[in-house]
Formats: structure tokens, C-alpha cells, sequence
């Protein structure tokens, strides 16, 4: 009951602005504002201030203001320490760093990461917790829409295939998709990508709200992938169908059977979902451009080498000739160009237009330090391109042996380059006078 009277009294203080102060409580206090009773009005209390500030505690009060974090605000927690008295403190949080000082190894052992001094957590969240958190939410996002994209492709083929069970996919395409033909450029997402650099995340602190706030992976964003992907499974069924339904070759003969279509569906779907991979990646390098182009020309060579009657013997399979028909039919590429246009101009559109009229806060800095970048690097080129210029003035113009004595011409004392012709002439004059 005194604690919760010394909270109102406070609250009731002219001048009381929670924002700008700080709550310091010594262990003594700490013991009876941890009590059952206390405990919600302490913690509702201490979430008023920017700061609280818990001194002289035992390492059990340590890990039961954690619990007590964890248990009434839901929220994310981290403990960092450096001895033996922080290891339950650090073992109760979701997230434990330990530093590694002069009261021994037990903090770092029972820690998730280690730093050396503390000044490295400013790096260790602002930068590498939120690159880790930017590249796991962008991964799974595109990783629930190229399997819905996948998976429903074949459950609208049932609706044609009269539900027996036939799939338009040839069942070496089925095991290699998420192992092969799909999954290189994300996984490099995944360990590369970053949308600002280190410098500018440390600037802005308030970047890191993104993650505080689940912004970039949440019901909302994953709602709009699993519709992505409903619609992708649709253009990649219908499109092709209309394509070949009444189609012939140029032999005249029918192309609309099934492993025509199945190769067909499977080539666009590889070629779109990796496509958005382009699209998500926001810091380009040697290893994605290889990994996007790559998984094309192994999904073309493989099928074309897969499908050739030279290896039937050997892999028996039912689709052998498939590919070379299909590169040398005008609708296979056609419907192809369609597909893809249909699918992807519509999200280099949307995007267009959300960083355009609803720019988020990394844009907004973007816009910001662009100018401010570009500035700097102008005025260091510059100043490169002088020096540069100034050397190689200098260089020009300059002569040997500055201390040698007085030659002909004015050559050496003065280094002053001298032409060719003023040196024939002083010679032609010094053999004269001889």
C-alpha cells in the first residue's frame, strides 16, 4: 500500500514529466515493489520513464525484474553482464549478451552473444539485430509466396484434371523447385542484404522501431503474400492453358498435351518467383547476380540435357523431347513474356507508387542523405582530380638536380622544360663559338 501511495503522490507533483526523468530504486525498495501486490503498479509505473535504474540488487531481484518485464509488458527482452552475479539475469531474457571482462567467463558462457566492451552493443543491435531482422522477415515472406504460388498451381490443374490425382508438374521438378531452382538468390538475401549501411543505422536510431513495432513481417504483410502468391497461381495456369488450348506446331500437329503444358507452367514459375527475388534484393554483389542468372541457365540446361534423347536410356523419362519443342515454339515463348509481364510489371508498379506517395522511414533518410552523399563525394573528387592535376603540373615542369650548378639554357637552375628546337639551337651556337 506505501508504494502505491508514493506512486500517486508522485504522479500528482507539479512539474512531474516522466519523459525526462529518470526512476532509481535501490534493492531494499526493489524488494517490496516486487511483491505480488506491487508488482503491476511498479512495472506500469517504471514504463512511465525513458530510464529506470535498479542499484545494489541480488542477483535473484536482477531476474525477477526480467520475469516481471516479460510477464505484464509481452515485450522482447535483453540482459547484458559481464559476472557471475548476471548469469540468471541473462539466462531469463530472451536475448543474453555477455562481456567478456575481468570477473571471469561465466556471463559469456551463459550469454547468446559476446562483445568485448559495451560500447559494442550499440553496433551489435542497431546494425547486425536489425539486418538480422530485415533479412529473416524479407526470407520468409517470399518464402510462404513461392511455395503458395507452387502448391496451388497444381490444385487449380485439379480442377482440370477432374481430380484424379495427375499433377502438371514432372515429379523430378517437384523435389528439385525448393532445393535447386529456387532457393539460391533468396538464401544469399537471407546472409547479404541490407537496406541501409551500418553508418546511417547508427545515425538514425529510429530505424530499429521497424523491428520494435513488427513492421516488416506481421499478419498484414503476410496476408499480402499469400494473395500474391493466390494470384500468381492463377496467371500461371489460365494464361498458358488459354495459350495452348486451340495451339498447333508448326507441323500442324497438337501441342496442347500435358508435358508440353506441365514444362511450360514449371519454366514461367521459375523464371517469375526468381524475378521477385530481383525485385526484393535491395544491395546487389558479384554473389546474387550469379545466383538469379545462374539458377536460369541451370533450369534451362538441366531440362534440356534431362530431356534429350540422347540420356532417355538412361533417366526413362516420359517428357524426353519436351524441351526441344518447346524452344522452337513461338507460344511457349509467348506465353512466357505474357506471364511474366502480367506478373511482375504489377509490382515494380506498386512499389513505384507506395515509396512515391507513402515513402516509410528508411526512404524518407534515404531522400535525406542523398544529396548530403553525393555532396561529399563530389567535393573528394574534386579534390582528387586536383591533386592529380596539380602533380602532374608539377611533374612537367619540373627539372633534375635542382643543386647541380648552372647549365645551358636556363635548363637546370631555373627547371624550365626547354623544347627541342631551343636545345638544337644552343648547341648549333656552343659548336660555332668552338
Amino acid at each position: 500500500e506505501d508504494i502505491k501511495i508514493i506512486i500517486n503522490e508522485t504522479k500528482k507533483r507539479d512539474g512531474f514529466d516522466p519523459k525526462n526523468s529518470a526512476l532509481v530504486i535501490e534493492g531494499d525498495s526493489l524488494f517490496y515493489a516486487l511483491d505480488d501486490k506491487n508488482s503491476k503498479e511498479f512495472i506500469e509505473f517504471s514504463c512511465l520513464f525513458n530510464t529506470v535504474i535498479c542499484c545494489r540488487v541480488t542477483p535473484a531481484q536482477k531476474k525477477s525484474v526480467v520475469d516481471l518485464v516479460k510477464k505484464y509488458k509481452k515485450a522482447v527482452t535483453l540482459a547484458i553482464g559481464d559476472g557471475s552475479n548476471d548469469v540468471s539475469m541473462i539466462k531469463t531474457a530472451h536475448i543474453g549478451v555477455g562481456i567478456s571482462g575481468q570477473e571471469g567467463q561465466q556471463a559469456v558462457l551463459a550469454s547468446d552473444f559476446s562483445i568485448g566492451q559495451f560500447r559494442f552493443l550499440e553496433r551489435l543491435l542497431l546494425v547486425h539485430g536489425r539486418w538480422s531482422y530485415y533479412r529473416i522477415s524479407k526470407f520468409l515472406r517470399y518464402y510462404f509466396y513461392k511455395n503458395i504460388a507452387f502448391t496451388l498451381t497444381g490444385l487449380w490443374f485439379s480442377f482440370f484434371s477432374g481430380f484424379s490425382a495427375q499433377i502438371v508438374y514432372d515429379h523430378l521438378f517437384v523435389t528439385l523447385y525448393n532445393t535447386i531452382f529456387s532457393i539460391f538468390p533468396i538464401v544469399l538475401i537471407g546472409i547479404f542484404d541490407q537496406d541501409v549501411s551500418d553508418e546511417t543505422s547508427i545515425k538514425n536510431p529510429k530505424l530499429y522501431i521497424q523491428g520494435q513495432k513488427c513492421q516488416l513481417f506481421n499478419t498484414k504483410r503476410l496476408s499480402i503474400r499469400v494473395l500474391h502468391g493466390l494470384i500468381s497461381s492463377l496467371v500461371l495456369i489460365l494464361l498458358p492453358y488459354a495459350t495452348f488450348i486451340h495451339g498447333i506446331d508448326s507441323n500442324g500437329k497438337d501441342i496442347s498435351d500435358l508435358n508440353f503444358f506441365g514444362f511450360t507452367v514449371t519454366t514461367i514459375l521459375v523464371i517469375v518467383v526468381n524475378l521477385q527475388v530481383g525485385l526484393e534484393t535491395s544491395y546487389w554483389t558479384i554473389y546474387n547476380h550469379l545466383s538469379l542468372w545462374g539458377t536460369f541457365l541451370l533450369y534451362f540446361g538441366f531440362h534440356y540435357l534431362y530431356y534429350n534423347t540422347i540420356l532417355f536410356k538412361i533417366f526413362d523419362s516420359s517428357l524426353v523431347g519436351v524441351a526441344d519443342l518447346a524452344f522452337k515454339t513461338p507460344s511457349f515463348w509467348l506465353s512466357i513474356i505474357l506471364s511474366t509481364t502480367i506478373l511482375v510489371l504489377p509490382s515494380i508498379a506498386i512499389e513505384f507508387f507506395r515509396s512515391s506517395k507513402l515513402p516509410i522511414l528508411k526512404e524518407k533518410i534515404e531522400k535525406i542523405e542523398l544529396p548530403k552523399n553525393y555532396l561529399l563525394m563530389k567535393k573528394l573528387w574534386n579534390k582528387r582530380v586536383s591533386l592529380v592535376s596539380k602533380t602532374s603540373f608539377r611533374s612537367v615542369k619540373s627539372g633534375y638536380a635542382f643543386c647541380h650548378t648552372e647549365g645551358f639554357g636556363k635548363l637546370i637552375q631555373n627547371g624550365i622544360m626547354v623544347s627541342r628546337f631551343d636545345l638544337l639551337t644552343t648547341d648549333r651556337s656552343l659548336n660555332n663559338t668552338i
